[in-house]
């Protein structure tokens, strides 16, 4: 019997975290209304935090971005928002706030 433990892993690409590629969320093939404001709740209620040891989640004091800010972070850039709308929203703090107009395309 093989044990998973002894499994050889290819090691993360440079620059990403240890396993981050195979936690993260998957993005919807189009983003729906639902979706972005789905996406609004995730950035806001899972936004940066100032504590000792460094940078975490508000919501549950893992190391951020969290997957869930990321996961909403990448769903509003398919949407057409660039980070400062991203940065307004969380700045907002309100996570049922009305997204912006899309922009033009």
């Amino acid at each position: 019997m093989n044990s998973s433990s002894s499994t050889v892993r290819p090691a993360p690409p440079t620059g990403e975290r240890s396993g981050v590629g195979l936690r993260e969320i998957p993005l919807p093939p189009y983003v729906t209304a639902e979706d972005a404001q789905f996406a609004v709740r995730a950035v806001v209620v899972h936004a940066p935090r100032r504590w000792s040891g460094g940078t975490v989640c508000r919501n549950d004091a893992s190391p951020h971005p969290c997957r869930l800010h990321r996961w909403g972070t990448r769903v509003l850039a398919l949407r057409g928002l660039h980070d400062a709308d991203i940065a307004a929203l969380i700045e907002r703090g309100d996570p049922a706030a009305p997204l912006p107009p899309r922009p033009p395309a």
